[in-house]
């Protein structure tokens, strides 16, 4: 058992196999350590997120360390049957690779009973093991942009399906018409842990239906309708970049592949709520690169914060005034507000006082662009409703102060970042390579994560294959290429390029903000190591 950095608030266990990742997945579901906030297991790790405030790495790490490996879980009585097309574009690649015909390599694949071991990566996306070896294969050298929703795939020894469309490294093999994530079902993956999996080949058998799902319940489509009283508060007149509805985050959710997406700057988001006299956590809207602009169909008292965009205000009798953001807005019907492009940053935020009327999906009300799960994109044409919930609310304040200045293309950001956990898996030149020049960011970034380009690449020690494991936001992923990949919010959960280090959990606001051109430099704020469990007074301070 080893213990590895992922952050300054997350570890990572590296066990043995895969039956000994589960074993202490539920050791610790069954007996938690206080202060463990959430658990993300995949092929032979298990990614743990701590309160630093309750304990130390070295703390949680020893409070593991004795736990019992031995005891095994049995696989579900419940088979799952997926009709595939096996049309996929890499299939003569993975004959290729497997040295088998294409007729073979279908043949072996259909014949395999699979388990789902875990989720991860994506909602429904379940890792399947227990496949014919003959069929594994390693992972493409660079990742697609977007991978069909359907995609059946190999990689490894896993195989899997993508629910929904997609960035992927994997080798798509066909497609199945089968929804693997659903809302309106109970639950709304498909695949579970410990479910049996086989695939059929349409071609000689038809179509095979998997059992018919139940009713949803309330809960898995939303934790609360909408809130009070709603009155329609806003019409959107312009949208370049639909507006995205974002809070703190989702959490709790991991176990079925969700993570927890969120506002990219969440210093930003509060900021807002604060100036109207909103709880900090509310719901506002993440607005990329400007351009937006509604009318006021009631009074409303609004604040921008994030990107210095130009705010205008023109009012029914066509006068124009400027605003400013950290400062509140004093609206009155048929005013329209537009947002000009802003000079720095990337994204504002909009908050109006007593909170816009969302109903939350899996208990948050932000939209997680790769999982697709939250409110719809606020685009041209929405009206949006103040819920108008007066509990919780305080006096407007004045004024409230950025937390950084928003930098600027061509700018040089510097990002603090805590190395691990792959870290060895990198030459002494490739770790150069992170820390000695600086990184272009592409205009191929998302809330994804930020596409960087390098002239140098970081290079690797072999080509060996990542078992997939669990990701943090921040978390610095480097596929083949070398040309590494900074996961914002709306990363999968779990991943199969090595991660070479993380943003530090206090410039992640700050990365949020990165926009196209700039150049990041990463600074390293300690020296790779593993975690050495704790003992004695430290331990016991802690407890």
């Amino acid at each position: 058992m080893r213990f590895l950095p992922v952050s300054l608030t997350t570890i990572l266990v590296e066990l043995a196999d895969l039956d000994e990742t589960l074993a202490l997945f539920a050791s610790l579901q069954a007996d938690p350590v206080p202060g463990v906030e959430d658990l993300v297991p995949a092929a032979r790790t298990l990614m743990i997120r701590f309160r630093p405030e309750r304990l130390s790495a070295a703390t949680l790490a020893a409070a593991i360390a004795g736990r019992d490996l031995s005891v095994r879980t049995a696989p579900s009585e419940h088979l799952v049957e997926i009709p595939v097309r096996y049309d996929g574009e890499d299939l003569d690649e993975v004959a290729r690779l497997t040295g088998l015909s294409v007729e073979e390599v279908i043949r072996r694949h259909t014949e395999s009973e699979f388990t789902v071991a875990f989720c991860g990566f994506a909602p429904g996306f379940g890792y399947l093991v227990g496949g014919d070896p003959a069929l594994q294969v390693p992972r493409r050298q660079s990742p697609r942009m977007r991978i069909p929703a359907g995609s059946v795939a190999l990689a490894g020894a896993f195989s899997g399906v993508y629910p929904q469309a997609s960035p992927g490294g994997w080798q798509i093999i066909g497609t199945t018409p089968e929804k693997m994530w659903d809302l309106s079902r109970d639950p709304p993956a498909l695949f579970q842990p410990g479910y049996r999996v086989r695939f059929v080949d349409l071609e000689k058998r038809g179509l095979t239906t998997t059992a018919a799902a139940r009713p949803a319940s309330a809960e898995n489509v939303s934790d609360a309708g909408e809130v009070g009283h709603t009155v329609t508060v806003f019409k959107v007149l312009a949208a370049p970049i639909p507006a995205l509805l974002q809070d703190l985050g989702r959490f709790g959710q991991t176990g079925q592949g969700v993570s927890a997406s969120g506002a990219l700057d969440q210093g930003a988001l509060k900021a807002a709520n604060r100036v109207v006299g909103n709880p900090p956590g509310w719901p506002c809207l993440e607005i990329t690169l400007g351009g937006f602009s509604f009318e006021a169909r009631a009074r409303a008292v609004v604040a921008f914060a994030g990107a210095p965009c130009p705010i205008l205000v023109r009012d029914a009798a066509g006068r124009e005034i400027e605003a400013v953001g950290y400062q509140p807005i004093a609206l009155e019907p048929g005013d329209v507000v537009t947002l000009g492009h802003p000079p720095a940053g990337m994204r504002s935020y909009l908050a109006v006082r007593g909170g816009f009327s969302v109903k939350p999906v899996l208990g948050s009300a932000s939209t997680d662009t790769l999982a697709v799960i939250g409110p719809e994109p606020v685009g041209a044409g929405a009206v949006l409703a103040l819920a108008d919930d007066r509990e919780g609310l305080t006096s407007v304040s004045l004024t409230e102060t950025p937390a950084f200045a928003a930098p600027k293309p061509g700018e040089i950001v510097t990002l603090d970042v805590v190395l691990g956990p792959r870290t060895d898996w990198f030459t002494k030149a490739g770790l150069a390579s992170l820390t000695d020049q600086l990184w272009t960011v592409t205009p191929q970034s998302s809330r994804v994560g930020i596409r960087l380009s390098g002239e140098q690449p970081i290079e690797r020690r072999d080509s060996a294959e990542l078992p997939s494991e669990g990701t943090a936001t921040g978390a610095i992923q480097v596929p083949h290429s070398g040309q590494p990949v900074l996961f914002l919010a709306d990363h999968p959960l779990t991943g199969g390029y090595p991660v070479i280090g993380a943003v530090a959990e206090y410039h992640l606001d700050l990365a949020g903000q990165i926009p196209a051109n700039a150049k990041i430099r990463f600074r390293p704020v300690s020296q790779f190591a593993e975690i050495t469990p704790s003992t004695g007074r430290d331990a016991a301070e802690r407890q």
